[in-house]
């Protein structure tokens, strides 16, 4: 996939990059929110964005900050301006790039999708946002409603494996944070951040401290989004499997058991986290969530046009 980049210059002076995939004028628009170190470049965007194309709709992908990469060389991360990463709660650049997109495009239907991190990012605005109706239709795909449940289930040896990786990734960049902003960045510990080796780790002293939080408990209590699921009055479609490995199957339950009469559930008994792959892997493989996803959005399209 192909796409047009822009960049937008946020109210605290950093950079907000969007990668476009145009398409037919007056077309949806499908936003796009990656998961935990994802971008625009990663296979769940890519897939999605090559249907969305398919359907004769416009994709745009949100970079979350720290997240972008270089056109010319994927592996290279695009660090940015300001002395700070991203986290699941933080809805303010969906917000301004939710507006931008509205302004340009009044009539064309839009719809967001988010993928793990980047779905319970859009759960939050989309329930805690008052321009939220600004979205005709949203997905999501295995969020992880309650990070406070999670982080104790990541901490199981299957749990570890999966995240090794991540945290790995998350420090050097947050080590990359950390060595150009010493002066705004004294309030936190390098050599905690440098033995950090699960997520909760990295969420107490590099997260909660760099955004405002008091402690990892903190910025899981606020940001979690089980507690907005019930004020989200868009259509909202939410996807997961019972077998993820990032999040307990009680969670799940009890996050579908707060959510609102606009938001609609299905899980899964197969699936991993964002894994929902049929077909025969891997010569012919089918993903067949994004393809639902893309039925589910569509029918308010067909409406607008019948």
């Amino acid at each position: 996939m192909t796409f047009e980049r822009e960049v937008l210059t946020t109210s605290d002076g950093d950079e907000l990059i969007l990668d476009h995939a145009p398409g037919p004028k007056n077309s949806p628009r499908v936003l796009l929110l990656h998961g935990l170190e994802g971008s625009a470049y990663s296979l769940h965007t890519q897939g999605l964005a090559v249907l969305v194309a398919h359907a004769g709709w416009c994709a745009t992908v949100l970079n979350f900050r720290s997240c972008a990469r270089d056109p010319a060389d994927i592996r290279r991360r695009l660090p940015n301006r300001r002395p700070r990463l991203y986290h699941a709660g933080d809805t303010n650049d969906v917000d301004l790039v939710v507006k931008r997109l509205r302004r340009r495009e009044p009539s064309s239907p839009l719809y967001a999708v988010g993928f793990s991190l980047g779905g319970s990012v859009l759960l939050k605005w989309l329930g805690d946002s008052p321009n939220a109706s600004l979205v005709d239709r949203a997905a999501t795909i295995s969020v992880p409603y309650d990070l406070e449940a999670s982080s104790r289930f990541l901490e199981r040896p299957v749990g570890r494996l999966y995240v090794r990786h991540f945290t790995k990734r998350m420090k050097t960049k947050a080590l990359d944070v950390l060595r150009r902003f010493p002066r705004e960045t004294t309030h936190i510990d390098v050599a905690r951040v440098r033995a950090a080796r699960t997520v909760r780790e990295f969420d107490e002293c590099l997260t909660a401290p760099l955004h405002g939080f008091a402690n990892a408990a903190d910025y899981y209590d606020r940001v979690s989004a089980k507690q907005y699921l019930k004020g989200i009055a868009t259509p909202t479609l939410c996807i997961n499997s019972e077998d993820d490995p990032f999040f307990p199957r009680e969670a799940l339950m009890d996050a579908r058991e707060r959510a609102s009469p606009s938001v609609e559930f299905r899980v899964t008994t197969w699936g991993g986290h964002t894994g929902f792959v049929a077909g025969p892997w891997p010569w012919r493989p089918s993903y067949w969530v994004e393809e639902l996803v893309i039925d589910w959005l569509g029918q308010v399209a067909q409406a607008r046009v019948a």
